[in-house]
């Protein structure tokens, strides 16, 4: 009897163990999805309210694993990023990549994309810390840093009135519906991040909703 109770137990635990691994892959297979299938259509909205910048943190929060309907992006300020210039450092398979360069350059970024080997070594070069990484790094004239799937309208409202002890924002990852990461009509919230320059971040935005990108 002992050993079938035993037998009994171990395959329990093996059964549970396959369902854990299987939510947790869950999230990342929609975000690989999304990066390699990007579904990008428009619709107007209202402006979300101005953000303000929160305490300090040492870690970021993980995107939640809700996932809620998305309206697709407006392009009702087409001119916001006008006589910015920026070179986006990213790799020439990333198909995402380039659907967030076309959003940018459709709110008047002046965008040159260079396709590098090995684009950790730019994120070392322009300081973007380990854990603020995505997959492309955008660098203004100005030296300030964009790092990943950063919305047209926080970068506006950065270059306008840049924080003195901060060298740029970053979305860490690649949260399914920001900016160049629309699939279907899925949406994850997620943080938008200033990157100050002594090597720490603070909360600049946080995003719970599509409109609040616009």
């Amino acid at each position: 009897m002992r050993r079938y109770t035993n037998r009994f137990i171990n395959e329990h635990n093996l059964i549970s163990g396959r369902v854990l691994s299987a939510i947790v892959v869950l999230p990342l297979s929609l975000t690989i999805a999304a990066c390699s299938q990007p579904n990008a259509t428009t619709a107007d909205s209202k402006p979300a309210t101005e953000p303000t910048t929160a305490t300090q943190t040492a870690l970021v929060e993980q995107p939640q694993a809700e996932i809620m309907p998305v309206s697709a992006h407006s392009d009702t300020q087409p001119t916001i990023l006008k006589n910015i210039s920026v070179t986006v450092y990213k790799d020439a398979n990333c198909g995402c990549c380039k659907e967030w360069v076309g959003y940018a350059e459709g709110h008047g970024l002046n965008a040159t994309a260079q396709n590098v080997e090995d684009v950790s070594l730019f994120k070392e070069r322009y300081s973007v810390p380990q854990q603020m990484r995505s997959c492309h790094t955008t660098v203004t004239t100005d030296g300030y840093v964009f790092e990943g799937h950063v919305p047209a309208k926080y970068m506006a409202q950065f270059l306008k009135s840049p924080p003195s002890d901060a060298i740029g924002l970053a979305v860490p990852s690649m949260p399914v519906g920001s900016p160049g990461m629309e699939y279907q009509d899925k949406f994850m919230p997620y943080k938008v991040m200033q990157i100050n320059k002594d090597g720490s971040i603070a909360i600049y935005a946080t995003i719970d909703s599509p409109q609040q990108q616009i």
